[in-house]
């Protein structure tokens, strides 16, 4: 299987945790799965009463640089954590 192939796979898989993760975790697969399929964070960022979106910025700001092999690579990782359990 492929690296995308298991990318895609993992963003399926996420959806069959059977108990939901800490915000920590959501926002942390959140911006990995950006930086693999988006790539570095781009846009105005939220305004600081739009709690939600401006934690979901912040997370994806802060894998800039992270190559999309190597963001994919860490979903992958953190996702078979979460499912391992």
């Amino acid at each position: 299987m492929t690296l995308e192939q298991q990318f895609e796979q993992a963003a399926k898989d996420v959806h069959t945790l059977k108990e939901r993760p800490g915000n920590d975790v959501l926002l942390n697969l959140y911006s990995l799965h950006k930086q693999a399929s988006v790539g570095d964070v781009s846009g105005d960022e939220p305004g600081m009463f739009d709690f939600i979106a401006k934690a979901k910025y912040n997370a994806w700001a802060t894998k800039k640089g992270l190559s999309k092999e190597e963001a994919m690579q860490q979903y992958i990782q953190l996702v078979n954590q979460l499912l391992a359990g």
